[in-house]
């Protein structure tokens, strides 16, 4: 930051530089123009016999003389020579500075482009991841509920088993006293009374008998 400053100073200085010498320039060039016209004129405007060739410029010449002179002393003091280096060396750390910035920009880049591969390669990564995470998850879920099959599968021929069970109990027990029934009407039909009441009377005694 503080280079680009002190090169937009220098810029600025050779610029005024630059622009004073162009107006001393274009003052000498108007001057020696006005100067060697002022001599046509007044070699051509008298009548006085024609004079020699020297004498005709000779003050035109000595302006010219004058002028150039002038001309390079401007030079020398406002130091064109050094104006042209430094506007050389300004142009040199502008190229070198231009170089180091495509420099850094390229390096840049590079990273930028490396950090993308990068994040590329790890979202390929949690891709397949998360892929092969579905597929296990799905290996899961069908394992679970084949084996939630068989469980559902056994627990109901259980319970089949169970209340055919239960329904055969029942049913025995209730051909049991159908046929106690049966058996007991029979045997009623057969015995007299008072041989029901014997028949009561010795079913009583056992039963006091065993406890």
């Amino acid at each position: 930051m503080r280079n680009s400053k002190q090169s937009a100073f220098s810029i600025q200085q050779l610029a005024i530089s630059f622009k004073n010498f162009r107006k001393a320039v274009l003052l000498v060039c108007y001057s020696l123009l006005i100067t060697f016209h002022a001599s046509l004129v007044l070699a051509s405007g008298g009548e006085e016999a024609p004079k020699s060739l020297l004498a005709t410029y000779a003050p035109a010449i000595l302006n010219f003389l004058i002028l150039v002179g002038l001309l390079v002393f401007m030079m020398k003091k406002m130091d064109i020579k050094g104006y042209f280096k430094k506007r050389t060396e300004l142009i040199e750390q502008s190229l070198k500075e231009a170089r180091e910035a495509k420099e850094l920009a390229v390096k840049a880049l590079a990273q930028v482009e490396e950090r993308l591969k990068i994040k590329d390669k790890e979202i390929e990564e949690i891709l397949a991841a998360a892929k092969e995470s579905g597929v296990r998850e799905k290996a899961r879920i069908v394992e679970e509920g084949a084996r939630l099959k068989d469980r559902i599968l056994e627990q109901t021929k259980n319970n089949i088993a169970f209340e055919v069970k239960m329904a055969k109990e029942t049913i025995k027990q209730e051909a049991v006293g159908i046929a106690l029934e049966l058996a007991e009407k029979k045997l009623k039909d057969r015995l007299t009374k008072e041989e029901q009441i014997k028949l009561l009377e010795e079913s009583l005694l056992k039963i006091e008998g065993k406890n």
